[in-house]
């Protein structure tokens, strides 16, 4: 299964001892800079002043040097989405847990303090910035997939004007091509698991973000061809600043 495999190789890789982590990129928002910092797989760190938010953190060791985080945004069940010991090493007590009910459910009751479940198209706001679920499933559906409709949560983040799409693990689905107005997205692209390299340069091209960054691009057969995805999204619109970053920091 997907969640044992990755949760095995996610072992291996923290126990690299010369990891480095991608230098963070910072972009401008009414609330000041928002600092991006890649971490590993599908997780990630965005930051203002005053305010850091966690994306499915996994491998403890990967956030030393990071702000305990306000935020911890969770897509879905799988262990390179969703670790229990992680969680709890990281978050402070009064850490917010945006997750959807799969999670939830698997959550022990002291996780359960500060706690939001949020289901496709449900709409909040926490903290000053606003959160929308979003579909995130594999294609044709089915109930064998890996990621069935309605189960886990892709989110598009309202920080400061400026609108941060997460995919999760998904395909390029109607909802992720009808997105309108992202600023900055970060697209899955891993087989079997998710979708393929044109496949995701597809539907970022029908979504258009200012910036992407392809991240969860490991699969079952190694690494996906990051710069096959740059090539064809910028010759579709060269427009979309397609950033490549090491989300695997022991290579």
């Amino acid at each position: 299964m997907k969640g044992t495999f990755l949760s095995i190789v996610l072992a291996i890789t923290l126990c690299q001892a010369d990891a480095q982590l991608s230098a963070p990129d910072k972009i401008e928002t009414k609330m000041g800079s928002l600092t991006i910092q890649p971490i590993h797989h599908a997780s990630l760190v965005l930051s203002t002043s005053g305010l850091t938010i966690y994306a499915d953190p996994v491998g403890g060791d990967y956030f030393k040097n990071e702000k305990a985080p306000d935020i911890i945004l969770i897509t879905d069940i799988h262990g390179d989405h969703f670790d229990v010991k992680t969680i709890n090493a990281l978050k402070k007590e009064n850490t917010l847990l945006i997750v959807p009910q799969v999670v939830a459910d698997k959550l022990p009751e002291s996780d359960k303090t500060h706690l939001v479940v949020m289901k496709n198209g449900d709409d909040i706001t926490k903290m000053g910035i606003s959160i929308k679920a979003i579909p995130m499933y594999n294609l044709p559906e089915s109930s064998t997939a890996f990621h069935t409709k309605g189960r886990g949560n892709g989110y598009v983040l309202e920080i400061g004007g400026k609108n941060i799409y997460l995919s999760g693990d998904t395909q390029g689905i109607p909802e992720m091509r009808s997105l309108k107005n992202i600023d900055v997205a970060f697209v899955c692209m891993n087989l079997p698991y998710t979708m393929d390299v044109p496949e995701a340069a597809n539907a970022v091209l029908a979504f258009k973000p200012k910036i992407v960054y392809p991240y969860h691009y490991r699969g079952q057969n190694g690494f996906r061809d990051i710069r096959e995805f740059k090539k064809l999204v910028e010759a579709g619109d060269k427009n979309i600043d397609v950033r490549l970053r090491n989300w695997y920091p022991e290579k």
